[in-house]
């Protein structure tokens, strides 16, 4: 399976664990449009009045995971995330959290960055 296809399949199996926990998924893959600077959102899930911006990675480890979200990454991700609030008006919390898939395990860190 390409790297590309794993990520896909990694993301479908996030959505399945957060709709598992309670959430709705709102939106795949947001971006705020090409040429903006701006990262790619791989999840954003709602319940209640919680939004939660969730990166997904496929590692061999945690470790590995982490080191593959740079201080630039996390950046990005902030700034597409508030325009997505902006546009959506949105008056409830909102979070950022990381789902690592590695092997047969997942590890859901919450207010990860």
């Amino acid at each position: 399976m390409t790297s590309y296809k794993t990520g896909l399949f990694s993301e479908f199996i996030a959505c399945i664990y957060l709709m598992l926990h309670g959430f709705r998924i709102v939106k795949r893959r947001y971006t705020t449009g090409k040429h903006t600077g701006r990262a790619e959102i791989d999840i954003i899930a709602k319940r209640g009045k919680l939004i939660v911006f969730v990166e997904v990675k496929h590692r061999k480890t945690i470790d590995a995971a982490w080191g593959a979200i740079s201080s630039a990454q996390e950046r990005r991700l902030r700034l597409a995330a508030e325009t997505f609030l902006i546009q959506k008006k949105w008056m409830g919390d909102a979070r950022f959290d990381v789902i690592i898939i590695h092997g047969f395990h997942i590890e859901w860190v919450k207010n990860a960055f």
